[in-house]
């Protein structure tokens, strides 16, 4: 039975449960975070659809818990702030902290620069590092100590960061979709991701406006949607699939990503299979060109 609720009613806190097919806790435990976030990156994808299809966010998690409620995910400030929420309800200790995702091998470390929310959880003793909001990246949570981690098919590592001092430096697996990230152990708030959330939102330069995409975890691997490009990742390697009719699309966002779109209407998803396509053309002609 539910007895703390805080930031969000009991209503809501079983409905959140429902979407993640996990039942209420009874208390806080290493063993109940586990399968909430396991249930939330396989369930809740990391997508960026609200930008093509024309429509504001914010970094509120309100909002993002509503999204999510809707049948929605969202990305790092959506994703984070929703279950940072959930979990403040549950009972858990958690803490917002400002991070840096470093996109390229070869590019330089960006520090913690807010371009992306990461959390921290104490639970029995320990500090974990959560996270559902890094696409292809963790399952479950780590402890928060130098190591490396095995998920599935994948290798992680967490180190003391070389560029925040005081922080910590998450590396991805080489096959992963960025680098790896920082963050610095410092609480944050909304207020510290607004900038950045505006800019990766709205300029042409961001990926997130670039390319439309889609991202799910399992405990087998993730499913990547890129435009019009449907990849598989797991340990038995890489496969990757062209989807070219508006139906076969929109089938893979529902059934692979659990994305019905059910609060966009068909003009709304016309247009926003226009504009993927044209992209995927573009993309396609620089490619071979």
């Amino acid at each position: 039975m539910l007895t703390r609720v805080q930031g969000m009613s009991k209503v809501d806190v079983g409905r959140y449960l429902e979407r993640l097919g996990v039942a209420a806790p009874d208390a806080p435990s290493v063993a109940g975070l586990r399968a909430l976030h396991a249930a939330h990156v396989a369930r809740v994808p990391y997508e960026t659809l609200e930008i093509h299809l024309g429509r504001a966010t914010t970094v509120d998690p309100a909002q993002s818990v509503a999204r999510i409620l809707r049948g929605r995910g969202g990305y790092c400030f959506h994703l984070n702030g929703a279950f940072a929420t959930l979990l403040h309800a549950l009972g858990y200790a958690v803490t917002w902290h400002r991070g840096g995702v470093q996109g390229s091998r070869t590019a330089r470390p960006p520090g913690a620069n807010a371009n992306h929310l990461a959390l921290t959880v104490v639970c029995e003793g320990e500090t974990w590092f959560v996270d559902v909001g890094l696409g292809d990246a963790l399952y479950e949570p780590l402890p928060l100590r130098s190591g490396e981690y095995r998920q599935g098919p994948f290798a992680y590592r967490l180190s003391p960061s070389a560029v925040e001092p005081g922080g910590w430096r998450f590396d991805h697996d080489p096959r992963g979709s960025f680098a790896g990230m920082d963050f610095t152990m410092a609480t944050a708030g909304p207020d510290d991701f607004a900038a950045q959330h505006r800019e990766l939102s709205t300029s042409p330069d961001s990926g997130f406006v670039r390319v439309v995409s889609a991202i799910r975890r399992d405990a087998a691997g993730t499913d990547e949607l890129r435009g019009c490009v449907l990849v598989r990742t797991d340990g038995d390697g890489r496969s990757e699939r062209e989807l070219t009719t508006e139906a076969a699309w929109f089938g893979a966002l529902a059934e692979v990503f659990g994305l019905t779109l059910t609060d966009v209407g068909e003009e709304e998803r016309s247009a926003l299979w226009e504009r993927v396509l044209s992209a995927h053309r573009t993309w396609l002609a620089a490619r071979t060109g």
